[in-house]
């Protein structure tokens, strides 16, 4: 893998360095026309909403050396230890989908999003190249190309590949490979001449495989070499394959005062686990190791997940200077399949597999409504599903302030309803949830040198459904409240910048949620121009990390985070020395990631049983070609 990327990477860099060299466009003055000032993007839901923002593409070095970065979502996320595994956020989300969903998200951090995918309008083909390697094998990789085929027409395509070597359970000899990813969007847009039309498409595929090892086994906790650390799974692993169709339709019938819109989405999300050799103790009775069960008679699992979801959304919006209109029906039609490795019914020696299934035809509808005069917003926003699930909010803004209320009232995913397998089986009939969240924040400059952003916020959680000490779903029925504040803040001393974020969080009220009480992530770095303002960079040092807490464990066979009251997750300051730079159109960073795990022992856990990353040397490069 790692030499087939190698050889991709070179290919483009020389095709893209030789496009550049002979066909650079300059004018009699020999400056460069084409550059990130000709290169510029949109979103369609900023077209949606009547706001044409044409922004420049991102070119910046900050936190281009931050792990957080390095894929689509950037809050603070509990993994398995390693780049591309499965993860969850540590903060508190209130829910936002509402309706019929799977309910397997761990590697949702992973995939492109249909919804938010950025397109472009640029003079000049438009290429970039991203590819960050490590020492212990951790590797991202991005190849992004775009152009304009006529004036209103752009069109382009990306590849990402991500990919590692497990850190436990090997020699320092052999590096297993533990991950292979990749993910590809092809995406497009057009506008009518006369501006009254606009068409956004894009299609998004992800094929993640991760080898499931289960974390170590729990007597091998507190060994100083993980990697030589005995491991619950040896032949064990995760592949999940999504596909999506996206479309969507903006016609101006009225000018910005009304418009109409329609948006097409067929998506497919199959999961697949397996397991060749269930582990099992070398005594009389064969007792299960990490599996709370075993339902079939074979010693092998092979249990698969196809879910299948289309979506069609129309409706009608406008715009002015004072106000925001948006009203809409959606009409979503979902389907899973369950299928198991089980026994012919005819001959128990015999392998089949078991299958069961289940549609669901559902009716929405919602909007939106805005009222804007200069600093100030009053807004509204809803979904209702016919006779089921809802979603409501209100937002006040009034300068540096703002305020939002919400509650969502939505059904278990059908993963927290239903699921076959060869170590889990359950049906379940639970009662809606509710989460109302209430949440108000300042956000804006203290003069010249510093940034404050603060949120304050209060959950309160009805019937919540949560995964159990044994891994599978339950609901609990007494309330719940999760409160906190979140502060980021940044401050400037000339070169010198120090940025902080520190999250608070109090769950005394939420047995079984868990979140660490504390969490900090800071950065103190210098930033400057070399070289006669050649190059930008910076030079610094970041430490993440959260108090003690008890974090939720991971179950592979339900692709679930789970409850447990076992192992309490102890602080450890991961810190990371970096260097990035800006030379042209090419950013580069080197970073020695976690320096004080060579210093301390016995290392750390991100998640009970799964060991981080220990200290490693990290480069990467992020290089853009305007023609």
């Amino acid at each position: 893998m790692k030499s087939k990327l190698l050889a991709v990477i070179w290919l483009l860099v020389g095709l893209a360095g030789a496009a550049q060299a002979q066909s650079q466009i300059v004018d009699d003055t020999t400056k460069v026309l084409y550059s990130p000032k000709t290169t510029l993007q949109l979103y369609e839901n900023d077209v949606l909403e009547g706001r044409y923002l044409l922004q420049r593409i991102d070119t910046s070095i900050n936190n281009m050396q931050n792990e957080r970065y390095w894929y689509k979502d950037t809050v603070h996320f509990q993994h398995l230890g390693n780049v591309g595994t499965a993860s969850k956020p540590i903060l508190f989300r209130a829910p936002d989908k509402i309706g019929a969903r799977l309910g397997k998200n761990v590697f949702d951090r992973y995939a492109y999003n249909p919804r938010t995918i950025n397109y472009y309008d640029t003079r000049s083909p438009y290429s970039h190249i991203f590819y960050i390697q490590g020492q212990r094998g951790e590797q991202v990789f991005e190849a992004t190309h775009a152009r304009n085929i006529t004036p209103r027409w752009n069109a382009g395509v990306a590849y990402q590949i991500i990919s590692g070597n497990r850190q436990i359970g090997v020699s320092n000899l052999r590096r297993d490979g533990y991950l292979s990813s990749q993910a590809v969007k092809a995406f497009t847009h057009y506008r009518s001449e006369d501006e009254k039309y606009h068409l956004f498409a894009n299609f998004t595929h992800l094929n993640h495989e991760q080898i499931e090892y289960g974390g170590i086994a729990p007597g091998e906790a507190n060994r100083f070499l993980f990697q030589q650390a005995i491991t619950n799974l040896n032949q064990a692993s995760t592949r999940e394959l999504r596909n999506n169709y996206h479309l969507m339709h903006i016609y101006k019938l009225a000018g910005e005062n009304l418009k109409l819109f329609h948006s097409f989405d067929w998506g497919s999300q199959q999961d697949n686990f397996q397991d060749d050799a269930i582990p099992r103790l070398a005594d009389e009775n064969r007792t299960l190791v990490f599996y709370p069960r075993v339902l079939e008679t074979f010693n092998r699992t092979d249990d698969r997940t196809a879910y299948r979801e289309m979506e069609n959304v129309a409706g009608v919006t406008g715009n002015n200077k004072l106000s925001f209109y948006k009203a809409y029906a959606k009409f979503r039609n979902s389907k899973i399949d369950y299928r198991v490795l089980s026994v012919a019914e005819q001959d128990t020696t015999i392998e089949a597999f078991k299958e069961t299934n289940e549609s669901l035809n559902q009716l929405f509808v919602g909007g939106e409504f805005r009222l804007m005069y200069r600093q100030a917003l009053l807004s509204f926003d809803g979904e209702f599903q016919m006779t089921n699930d809802y979603k409501v909010g209100a937002t006040a803004k009034l300068g540096p302030l703002q305020g939002r209320v919400t509650r969502v009232l939505r059904s278990p995913s059908l993963v927290e309803q239903r699921l076959i397998s060869n170590h889990f089986n359950w049906i379940n009939y639970f009662n809606n949830s509710v989460t109302d969240r209430l949440e108000a924040t300042f956000a804006g400059k203290l003069g010249d040198r510093q940034y404050v952003r603060l949120t304050g916020h209060f959950n309160h959680i009805k019937r919540h459904i949560y995964f159990d000490l044994n891994a599978e779903p339950a609901q609990y029925q007494d309330n719940q409240q999760v409160f906190g504040a979140e502060l980021q803040h940044h401050i400037r001393f000339g070169k010198i910048h120090f940025e902080n974020f520190v999250a608070y969080t109090n769950t005394s009220e939420a047995p079984v949620i868990r979140i660490p009480e504390w969490l900090f992530d800071s950065k103190l770095y210098f930033e400057g121009a070399l070289f006669r303002r050649a190059l930008v960079g910076q030079f610094g040092v970041q430490v993440y990390t959260p108090t003690a807490y008890m974090a939720d464990a991971y179950m592979p066979v339900t692709q679930q985070f789970h409850l447990q009251n076992t192992f309490t997750i102890q602080p450890y300051p991961v810190t990371d020395v970096f260097i990035t730079a800006d030379i042209k159109s090419l950013n580069v960073f080197l970073k020695m990631s976690n320096i004080a795990s060579d210093l301390t022992a016995p290392g750390y856990f991100t998640t009970p049983f799964y060991p981080g990353m220990r200290t490693s040397f990290v480069f990467g490069i992020k290089w853009m070609f305007f023609d």
